[in-house]
């Protein structure tokens, strides 16, 4: 098996086929984007190799000695589990049922012999852009769920009603769809109630009883001071679909 030093910032790839038959593996070296980790026809050696060098990608023939690449895809799930590479297959074997294979137990791509090394380098960018924006998504989404659930607590909706529930999953679907708030007793009550396996009545009256609990906290200049406006006083409440609206706007105006 050969093993080479990498580069900082670089993306790692590793590389399970024969190296003197492989026009990747020169590409993926001179690369200024990719350092090659490591090279090795055999399927041992890489289910050694790769929890050690933890690659960001392996690029993997099926045909392999020692054990075969569908069965190292197999070993590695169970061996790296969160620090498992993206797994791409470059392989001579073109029938149908290798690529279903090759894509139920995980892997991101599936390529016959042969290959450009450039369009496979196009690959791993539109994989890596792929993952990129789903690791975006989640933190956005953590960061709006705190800020929701802050202005909640500030303004005395507690956290253990359904209500609190209803209220805060209404507010990201009018973050995500501002229309849907000129829509909320077809859309909006109908969305949330099946993600709670509800019915729209229920969720209406959760949210309605969580603004009556917060208005007789006497909460209510911490709502004026959270808009910068007086727009309420004791003797009026939002209704659902108000305070909904005027959470959503904040969050969106926050960016």
């Amino acid at each position: 098996m050969e093993k080479a030093t990498t580069s900082k910032g670089k993306i790692r790839v590793y590389i399970a086929d024969k190296a003197e038959e492989n026009p990747v593996v020169s590409h993926i070296r001179s690369s200024e984007n990719f350092s090659l980790v490591g090279v090795s026809p055999n399927g041992e050696d890489v289910l050694n190799d790769l929890p050690l060098l933890k690659p960001d990608f392996l690029i993997m023939e099926v045909l392999l000695s020692g054990i075969d690449g569908f069965v190292v895809l197999e070993k590695l799930k169970e061996v790296m589990k969160d620090d498992m590479p993206k797994v791409i297959f470059v392989t001579n074997l073109s029938h149908s049922g290798f690529v279903t294979k090759a894509m139920n137990e995980g892997a991101s791509y599936f390529m016959v012999k042969p290959v450009k090394p450039e369009i496979l380098e196009e690959r791993m960018f539109d994989i890596l852009s792929e993952q990129n924006k789903d690791v975006a998504t989640i933190k956005v989404n953590k960061q709006l769920d705190e800020k929701i659930s802050n202005i909640f607590i500030s303004i005395g909706i507690p956290a253990h009603i359904k209500g609190y529930q209803f209220l805060r999953e209404a507010v990201k679907l009018a973050v995500e769809k501002p229309e849907i708030i000129g829509s909320i007793t077809k859309q909006l009550y109908p969305t949330i109630a099946e993600r709670f396996e509800t019915s729209s009545s229920k969720v209406e009256r959760g949210m309605r009883h969580a603004i009556e609990v917060a208005w007789n906290r006497g909460k209510i200049e911490n709502i004026n001071s959270l808009f910068g406006l007086k727009i309420y006083n004791s003797n009026e409440k939002p209704t659902n679909g108000e305070l909904i609206a005027l959470i959503a706007d904040k969050m969106i105006m926050e960016g």
